[in-house]
Protein backbone atom coordinates (compact mmCIF):
# COMPACT_ATOMS: atom_id res chain seq x y z
CA UNK A 1 0.00 0.00 0.00
CA UNK A 2 1.71 3.67 -0.91
CA UNK A 3 1.50 6.44 1.16
CA UNK A 4 -0.95 9.26 -0.41
CA UNK A 5 1.04 12.03 -2.03
CA UNK A 6 -0.37 14.96 0.19
CA UNK A 7 0.71 13.61 3.59
CA UNK A 8 4.36 14.69 5.15
CA UNK A 9 6.34 11.58 5.08
CA UNK A 10 8.24 10.94 8.44
CA UNK A 11 11.70 11.81 8.33
CA UNK A 12 13.08 8.83 10.58
CA UNK A 13 11.26 6.16 8.22
CA UNK A 14 13.39 4.29 5.35
CA UNK A 15 12.95 4.81 2.69
CA UNK A 16 11.31 2.51 -0.09
CA UNK A 17 14.80 1.94 -1.45
CA UNK A 18 16.26 1.24 1.97
CA UNK A 19 13.37 -1.05 2.59
CA UNK A 20 13.79 -3.06 -0.97
CA UNK A 21 17.66 -3.80 -0.12
CA UNK A 22 16.81 -4.80 3.56
CA UNK A 23 14.05 -7.20 1.97
CA UNK A 24 16.95 -8.51 -0.63
CA UNK A 25 19.45 -8.56 2.06
CA UNK A 26 17.27 -10.99 4.18
CA UNK A 27 16.32 -13.06 0.94
CA UNK A 28 19.73 -13.51 0.23
CA UNK A 29 20.48 -14.61 3.43
CA UNK A 30 17.73 -17.27 2.92
CA UNK A 31 19.19 -18.98 -0.01
CA UNK A 32 22.54 -18.71 2.14
CA UNK A 33 21.13 -20.51 5.13
CA UNK A 34 18.81 -22.78 2.17
CA UNK A 35 22.89 -24.02 1.52
CA UNK A 36 23.14 -25.28 4.79
CA UNK A 37 22.78 -28.59 5.89
CA UNK A 38 19.87 -29.83 8.16
CA UNK A 39 22.29 -30.12 11.44
CA UNK A 40 23.24 -27.00 10.76
CA UNK A 41 20.18 -25.34 10.50
CA UNK A 42 19.10 -27.43 13.69
CA UNK A 43 21.66 -25.26 15.54
CA UNK A 44 20.14 -21.85 14.15
CA UNK A 45 16.96 -20.74 16.62
CA UNK A 46 14.75 -20.35 13.52
CA UNK A 47 10.92 -20.71 14.06
CA UNK A 48 8.98 -23.59 13.00
CA UNK A 49 7.60 -22.00 10.12
CA UNK A 50 11.00 -21.36 8.36
CA UNK A 51 12.44 -24.58 9.52
CA UNK A 52 9.04 -25.94 7.42
CA UNK A 53 9.78 -23.60 4.57
CA UNK A 54 13.71 -24.86 4.39
CA UNK A 55 12.60 -28.56 4.20
CA UNK A 56 9.69 -27.81 1.39
CA UNK A 57 12.34 -26.39 -0.85
CA UNK A 58 14.09 -29.90 -1.52
CA UNK A 59 10.26 -31.05 -2.84
CA UNK A 60 9.71 -27.33 -4.74
CA UNK A 61 10.24 -28.24 -8.34
CA UNK A 62 12.73 -26.22 -10.18
CA UNK A 63 13.55 -22.78 -11.39
CA UNK A 64 10.19 -20.42 -11.14
CA UNK A 65 8.94 -22.29 -8.34
CA UNK A 66 12.42 -22.37 -6.80
CA UNK A 67 12.77 -18.87 -7.16
CA UNK A 68 9.09 -17.85 -5.78
CA UNK A 69 9.43 -20.57 -2.96
CA UNK A 70 13.20 -18.34 -2.36
CA UNK A 71 11.03 -14.83 -2.37
CA UNK A 72 8.56 -16.60 0.55
CA UNK A 73 11.80 -17.61 2.64
CA UNK A 74 12.56 -14.10 2.36
CA UNK A 75 9.15 -12.62 3.56
CA UNK A 76 9.31 -15.41 6.56
CA UNK A 77 12.90 -14.04 7.52
CA UNK A 78 11.09 -10.54 8.10
CA UNK A 79 10.05 -12.10 11.03
CA UNK A 80 13.53 -12.73 12.44
CA UNK A 81 16.47 -11.29 13.78
CA UNK A 82 19.26 -11.93 11.32
CA UNK A 83 22.22 -10.85 13.22
CA UNK A 84 22.40 -13.67 15.22
CA UNK A 85 22.24 -16.05 12.21
CA UNK A 86 24.76 -13.68 10.82
CA UNK A 87 27.00 -13.79 13.90
CA UNK A 88 26.71 -18.06 13.61
CA UNK A 89 27.58 -17.92 9.76
CA UNK A 90 30.36 -15.69 10.49
CA UNK A 91 31.52 -18.30 13.32
CA UNK A 92 30.88 -21.45 10.90
CA UNK A 93 33.00 -19.62 8.53
CA UNK A 94 35.99 -18.27 10.46
CA UNK A 95 36.68 -21.61 12.18
CA UNK A 96 36.70 -23.32 8.73
CA UNK A 97 39.65 -20.57 7.87
CA UNK A 98 40.99 -21.32 11.28
CA UNK A 99 40.68 -25.24 9.93
CA UNK A 100 42.33 -24.41 6.37
CA UNK A 101 45.00 -22.41 7.97
CA UNK A 102 46.20 -25.32 10.39
CA UNK A 103 46.21 -27.71 7.70
CA UNK A 104 48.76 -25.80 5.38
CA UNK A 105 50.73 -25.38 8.32
CA UNK A 106 50.79 -28.59 9.21
CA UNK A 107 51.80 -29.61 5.44
CA UNK A 108 54.27 -26.99 5.31
CA UNK A 109 55.80 -28.09 8.66
CA UNK A 110 55.75 -31.96 7.20
CA UNK A 111 57.50 -30.39 4.22
CA UNK A 112 60.30 -28.57 5.98
CA UNK A 113 61.11 -31.23 8.84
CA UNK A 114 61.43 -33.64 5.89
CA UNK A 115 63.79 -31.69 3.67
CA UNK A 116 65.76 -29.34 6.60
CA UNK A 117 67.59 -30.51 9.16
CA UNK A 118 67.22 -27.33 11.13
CA UNK A 119 63.33 -27.28 10.91
CA UNK A 120 62.95 -29.91 14.06
CA UNK A 121 64.36 -26.44 16.24
CA UNK A 122 62.34 -23.58 14.75
CA UNK A 123 59.03 -25.64 14.91
CA UNK A 124 59.77 -26.60 18.34
CA UNK A 125 60.52 -22.64 19.14
CA UNK A 126 57.04 -21.69 17.84
CA UNK A 127 55.00 -25.11 18.92
CA UNK A 128 56.43 -26.33 22.38
CA UNK A 129 54.28 -28.52 23.03
CA UNK A 130 55.40 -31.16 20.69
CA UNK A 131 56.83 -34.40 21.52
CA UNK A 132 60.32 -33.45 20.02
CA UNK A 133 61.84 -37.33 20.25
CA UNK A 134 58.24 -38.79 18.03
CA UNK A 135 58.73 -35.75 16.00
CA UNK A 136 62.33 -36.61 15.24
CA UNK A 137 61.68 -40.37 14.55
CA UNK A 138 58.84 -39.69 12.22
CA UNK A 139 60.89 -37.05 10.12
CA UNK A 140 64.07 -39.66 9.68
CA UNK A 141 61.45 -42.34 8.75
CA UNK A 142 59.71 -40.06 6.45
CA UNK A 143 63.04 -39.18 4.93
CA UNK A 144 63.74 -43.08 4.25
CA UNK A 145 60.91 -43.60 2.94
CA UNK A 146 61.86 -40.83 0.24
CA UNK A 147 64.62 -42.10 -0.62
CA UNK A 148 63.56 -45.78 -1.27
CA UNK A 149 60.48 -44.80 -2.92
CA UNK A 150 58.18 -46.49 -0.15
CA UNK A 151 54.75 -45.17 0.10
CA UNK A 152 54.75 -42.30 2.78
CA UNK A 153 53.24 -43.46 5.91
CA UNK A 154 55.91 -42.15 7.91
CA UNK A 155 55.16 -38.62 6.22
CA UNK A 156 51.30 -39.29 6.87
CA UNK A 157 51.78 -40.02 10.46
CA UNK A 158 54.11 -37.18 10.66
CA UNK A 159 51.81 -34.87 9.76
CA UNK A 160 48.91 -36.07 11.30
CA UNK A 161 51.09 -35.61 14.53
CA UNK A 162 51.58 -31.56 13.63
CA UNK A 163 48.35 -31.10 12.43
CA UNK A 164 46.53 -32.73 16.05
CA UNK A 165 48.94 -29.81 18.07
CA UNK A 166 48.13 -26.89 15.41
CA UNK A 167 44.49 -27.37 15.50
CA UNK A 168 44.59 -26.88 19.46
CA UNK A 169 43.66 -23.32 20.83
CA UNK A 170 46.58 -22.16 22.82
Amino acid sequence: MSRPKNLPRDENAPSKTQLKKQMIDLQELGETLASLSKEQLGQLDLPEILRDAFEELSRVGKHEATRRHMQFIGKLMREVDPEPIRAQLERWESGTRANKAAFKASEQWRDRLISEDDALDRLMLTKPAMDRALLASLAAAAREEAKLNRPPKSARALFREIHRVMLKVE
